[in-house]
């Protein structure tokens, strides 16, 4: 039977053909439970350098699918060898996420044993429920328990990932202290039968994620942060790799759709250069920029990008050019609509400076400035 189509592939199917390679190309020590050596899962994230790697079956140079520094990949491979929680922090679309998903792929085969952490996230979803037609039928049982993606993880020695998890009330972050200690979930309903206390199997762990602009929202408890690893997972740093990932990732959106991408790279360059001067707050050229509230992430100028893309591909016409200002414009808008004001005093500031200067880009640019105005 044919797979049916996905907008999106998890990394362990997207990424199969890799991941066996790594698999059989690295025949170091694994600790227990993974699937690749510590150094295979580095160079499976980060990237080999554009230096092929030796295999049984050939060389293969094995592509980045994380832009940062290698160093933070080898730390959190570190922390998870240890069997030690990671949480990934961060500004809002730094690839936490994605970081998280690539690392469970890579050391027990599944990115899926996931809980996205919510003010209605439940206890249950982080220990276990009930299937309660059969709770009904049968009374508690082992075949009546539902485990949560936690629980699956545990009993697996697989990776479990918590997204957000400063969005859950404090009440239930906490349930995870006690899993994260004593490694084991105790199930009072099951008292006296097989399955009363599950244990964790080697090689179980845990990456949770959380946004720097959650701090507050529900503040983790010193008991539970104890029991992590931090790591930041900074903004892209260098220009050029921001602009070939919002180029690569806004491509795949693209095509997703069966379109082709025609977005000239000057114009992603522009739109990558907009975006960093608002998030820092500083032009390329060291010029003050007032920084809007929202968040000027990579992910968002992917999501630009993207939009521009398809357009161009099924509304032909406009200067693909013409179309930033207006999606800018929403991006700044999403979290205070007064931050429009922020927007064109960037515009009259270093934008006109920059236009002024000669640049063609930027003088198109600065043609559209009508956009911005309500």
């Amino acid at each position: 039977m044919t797979a049916a189509a996905r907008q999106i592939d998890p990394p362990e199917h997207r990424h199969a053909g890799e991941l066996a390679f790594l698999a059989a190309a690295d025949g170091g020590p694994r600790p227990p439970g993974w699937r690749l050596t510590p150094r295979a899962v580095v160079t499976f994230v980060a990237g080999s350098g554009g230096v092929p790697v030796d295999g049984p079956d050939g060389r293969r140079v094995i592509e980045p699918k994380f832009v940062g520094e290698r160093a933070l990949v080898e730390r959190c491979v570190v922390t998870l060898a240890g069997e030690r929680g990671l949480l990934l922090v961060g500004e809002p679309g730094t690839a936490k996420s994605m970081l998280s998903e690539l690392l469970a792929a890579a050391i027990c085969g599944t990115s899926g044993l996931a809980v996205q952490g919510t003010a209605g996230t439940t206890e249950d979803q982080l220990r276990y429920g009930w299937n309660y037609a059969l709770l009904l039928a049968k009374g508690p049982s082992a075949e009546s328990l539902v485990p949560s993606p936690v629980l699956a993880a545990m009993t697996a020695g697989a990776v479990a990932r918590i997204e957000e998890i400063t969005r859950c009330l404090p009440e239930v972050q906490d349930a995870l202290v006690s899993i994260m200690s004593e490694r084991r979930v105790s199930v009072p309903e099951l008292a006296g039968q097989d399955g009363a206390v599950c244990y964790a199997a080697p090689g179980f762990c845990l990456i949770a994620t959380a946004n720097l602009r959650d701090r507050g929202v529900s503040e983790m408890s010193a008991a539970l942060k104890r029991r992590f690893n931090f790591e930041v997972v900074p903004p892209i740093a260098d220009f050029d790799a921001e602009v070939a990932l919002v180029t690569r990732q806004a491509r795949a959106a693209v095509e997703r759709g069966s379109a082709r991408f025609a977005v000239d790279d000057a114009v992603l360059e522009t739109l990558v250069t907009a975006f960093r001067d608002l998030r820092t707050g500083v032009s390329a050229e060291g010029w003050e920029v007032e920084r809007p509230s929202s968040v000027m992430s990579t992910a968002e100028a992917v999501a630009v990008a993207a939009s521009i893309g398809l357009s161009a591909a099924y509304l032909p016409g406009p200067d693909p050019l013409s179309l930033l200002p207006g999606h800018l414009l929403g991006v700044v808008r999403k979290d205070d609509p007064s931050d429009a004001a922020r927007l064109l005093a960037y515009w009259d500031g270093a934008l006109r400076r920059r236009a002024e200067a000669g640049s063609r880009m930027w003088r198109q640019l600065w043609e559209h400035r009508d956009v911005l105005r309500d």
